[in-house]
C-alpha cells in the first residue's frame, strides 16, 4: 500500500503546504526508503498535532528562520526581509582532463530546478529540513536537465511543491536564478559568491554517496530585478564531484539538491548613486 493511501485522510486536514506522494514509475523509484519515511513520519505527528489543537499555521515569511552552518556564514544584512524560498533539484556540472587521472575535477556551473517552498519554511521549519534529503531519492526524469519552459506544471515529489523556476549560469560563470510563483515572474537574480562555509559534517549525501556542496552566501549584480539583494544556498545535499579524473569523463554532472533563500530589500547607498 502507498504512503498517499495511508495519508490522504490526514492530508487532507492541512490546509497549507500539504505534501502528497508522487506517482511512482520507472523514472520515480524512491533509492532510500529509510529517508522517506523519515519525512512521512514528521508529516504524520504534525497532521496529529494539527487535529488535536485546530491550530493552522500561517505563511508569515518573517516567522522563518535559515539555518546556521557550524562555520556560520555573514548574516543578512540589515533592512532586508525573506522575499521567498525555494528548493533547487538538479545538478553540479564538472569537467575533467580525461587523460589525466590525477587531475581534479573543475566546477562548469549548475543546472536546477525551483520548487517554491516558501510556507514550509514558514509554518514547518523541521520538515523543511527533510525536503532537499528526500527529494534526492527520487529520480523524476531520464531526460537531460533543462530549464523548464515558464507555468510548466511540475511538482517536487514528494512534497508536492510547486515549479517555482529555474537556476543555471549566466555566460558559462554568472549564477542566475529566475523565480517564478503561479505562472507569474517575481524575480530575476544574478548573483556573485560573497562566502561559503562547508556543508555540516551529518549532511545528506548524493544517490553515490557524494557528499554535500558547501554552503553559500551570494550577492546580486546587474540586471537583477524585483530588489533581490542577497541569496543564500543552505541545506545542501550531495553534488560533490570525486576528488580526481580518473576513470571520469571529459564533463559529467552529479546530482544535488539544496534550499535557496531569497533576501530583498531597497538598493545600497552606493547602488542609488551608480543608477
Amino acid at each position: 500500500m502507498r504512503f498517499s493511501t495511508l495519508l490522504a485522510p490526514a492530508l487532507a486536514t492541512l490546509s497549507l503546504a500539504a505534501p502528497a506522494y508522487p506517482e511512482l514509475g520507472d523514472e520515480a523509484v524512491p533509492r532510500n526508503l529509510d529517508a522517506v519515511s523519515e519525512y512521512f513520519n514528521l508529516l504524520a505527528r504534525k497532521v496529529q498535532i494539527t487535529k488535536a489543537t485546530s491550530y493552522i499555521p500561517q505563511c508569515d515569511l518573517s516567522k522563518a528562520k535559515m539555518p546556521i552552518a557550524p562555520e556560520p556564514l555573514p548574516p543578512v544584512s540589515e533592512g532586508l526581509w525573506l522575499k521567498h524560498v525555494a528548493v533547487g533539484r538538479g545538478s553540479q556540472n564538472y569537467t575533467c582532463d580525461a587523460g589525466n587521472a590525477t587531475a581534479v575535477p573543475q566546477g562548469a556551473g549548475a543546472l536546477a530546478t525551483l520548487f517554491n517552498v516558501s510556507c514550509i519554511a514558514a509554518a514547518y521549519p523541521d520538515l523543511l529540513t527533510l525536503v532537499p534529503k528526500v527529494s534526492m531519492q527520487f529520480n523524476l526524469s531520464t531526460e537531460p536537465l533543462q530549464p523548464a519552459p515558464a507555468g510548466r506544471h511540475i511538482r517536487l515529489g514528494p512534497s508536492n511543491a510547486a515549479f517555482g523556476g529555474d537556476h543555471f549560469f549566466h555566460d558559462g560563470k554568472t549564477p542566475f536564478f529566475h523565480l517564478q510563483e503561479n505562472g507569474r515572474r517575481i524575480g530575476d537574480a544574478y548573483c556573485g559568491l560573497n562566502s561559503s562555509t562547508p556543508a555540516p559534517a551529518d549532511a545528506a549525501v548524493g544517490q553515490g554517496g557524494e557528499r554535500a556542496v558547501p554552503w553559500l552566501k551570494l550577492l546580486t549584480k546587474e540586471p537583477s530585478t524585483d530588489d533581490i539583494r542577497e541569496v543564500y544556498r543552505l541545506t545542501t545535499v550531495g553534488g560533490t564531484a570525486p576528488k580526481s579524473c580518473a576513470d571520469m569523463p571529459a564533463s559529467f554532472q552529479v546530482q544535488y539538491a539544496a534550499v535557496y533563500w531569497f533576501y530583498a530589500g531597497p538598493a545600497l547607498p552606493e547602488e542609488e548613486e551608480e543608477a
